[in-house]
């Protein structure tokens, strides 16, 4: 059994193209799972949901995309009339928050042959409790155990920080698949994690795929449309860091 995890395409709609097309390449995949933060902040919100719904993937909630809902349906005004994420809400619509809005938290997969919860890969956004706390790579193993609580699964998959690793931490795996539209941790690559399930064994053999960002069309995609700040937008994409 082989599932495919992204997260956090944040409305790059090309690098969620160079990413599904590599998978496409990858043999038989089980499941696509995309772990959240959908839509807010690149130039193609719309173009991503159009692709992931076209898809039939399972498609997760991140806490960007429970702040667009938020905002939508509260319309808080921010200064000289506008509101954070009004070019992403202008673009998706009414049906593109409902959409949001609807999206599950979490993905427990139990492979074949396997056995729930301990066997199982749990994908989610940030932790399995939560959209906003994170699993750093720079903490320390009881403070990972604090936001995991009483998890139980081989493999936690994830997103949120952007930054990619794999980590063992006892039993259990923790994966960051990074991020498909705008990683952090100073490779910019479109990133995203293949799990096998390997029935003999019984664990998950666990492959960060990195790939080239389509950077130049990214950038004509920018700079020909009207999104807000896209000087900044882009100069921070090609940071790709906090």
């Amino acid at each position: 059994m082989r599932v495919a995890v992204m997260s956090d395409v944040h409305g790059f709609n090309l690098a969620l193209e160079t990413v599904l097309a590599d998978i496409a390449t990858q043999g038989p995949i089980g499941e696509v799972v995309v772990a959240g933060d959908l839509c807010e902040v690149g130039p193609g919100p719309a173009e991503v949901l159009d692709l992931l719904q076209a898809g039939g993937y399972t498609v997760l909630q991140g806490n960007t995309d429970l702040d667009l809902v938020q905002t939508a349906r509260e319309a808080p005004v921010l200064g000289r009339g506008r509101r954070w994420g009004d070019y992403t809400l202008d673009r998706i619509g009414d049906a593109g928050i409902e959409y949001l809005a609807g999206l599950p938290f979490a993905r427990r997969i139990t492979p074949p042959g396997g056995t729930s919860p301990d066997d199982d890969l749990l994908a989610v956004h940030a932790n399995p409790h939560n959209l906003d706390d994170r699993l750093d790579p720079a903490m320390s193993d009881r403070e990972l155990r604090e936001v995991l609580g009483e998890t139980r699964a081989a493999v936690v998959a994830f997103g949120h920080i952007h930054i990619c690793y794999v980590r063992r931490l006892g039993s259990m795996v923790l994966a960051d698949v990074s991020a498909v539209g705008n990683p952090k941790d100073g490779d910019l690559r479109c990133k995203y994690g293949l799990f096998t399930w390997d029935a003999a064994t019984r664990a998950w053999a666990v492959e960060l795929r990195k790939l080239p960002y389509p950077l130049d069309e990214t950038e004509a995609q920018i700079r020909g449309s009207d999104l807000r700040n896209s000087q900044k937008v882009l100069a921070k994409l090609m940071e790709a860091s906090y």
